[in-house]
């Protein structure tokens, strides 16, 4: 998200079932808003939560259709329903899909992509290597977040511009 020419670019490390994920998605949000068109978002997955898997999955196919992060927020927003640690119901993000606009046939073929296991585990092998324990995680430019926080982070993004 965002241009590739942007002058930060901005890697989160992420687990779409991840409570502090979810937590922060709207500041994240809110920083490529207030920053438009100088920052350029990369979302990385490090799957820490059992279903976390089959939601990346759900991801990737939506973003073929054009609707990555109407399908992040959503599942997001719903998130205490499917994701719930104590009682997960997965088979709810079915439901979630077509508020969207996603055409769920097509996702319900994509999902079961080999490539989409392959895009998780380069993106955990890249996130055990970078020292990536907890999610979210964030580099700037290539350069961790120094300290975790929504001002910490907007600090070092405007360092960057």
């Amino acid at each position: 998200m965002g241009p590739d020419d942007a002058p930060v670019k901005l890697v989160e490390f992420m687990d779409p079932e991840c409570e502090s994920c979810r937590m922060f998605f709207p500041f994240v949000k809110n920083l490529m808003k207030k920053y438009e068109g100088k920052i350029q978002l990369t979302i990385r997955y490090v799957p820490f939560h059992g279903n976390s898997k089959f939601a990346i999955a759900i991801l990737e196919s939506a973003r073929k259709q054009g609707k990555y992060w109407e399908t992040l927020e959503i599942l997001f927003k719903n998130q205490p329903a499917w994701g719930n640690h104590h009682q997960p119901r997965p088979e709810l993000i079915w439901n979630y899909l077509p508020m969207v606009g996603l055409d769920v046939d097509q996702i319900k073929k994509d999902y079961k992509d080999p490539a989409w296991t392959k895009i998780i585990e380069q993106d955990f092998a890249d996130a055990r290597e970078l020292g990536v324990r907890a999610t979210p995680t964030f580099f700037i430019n290539g350069m961790p977040l120094r300290s975790f926080g929504y001002q910490q982070l907007e600090d070092q993004i405007k360092e960057n511009l």
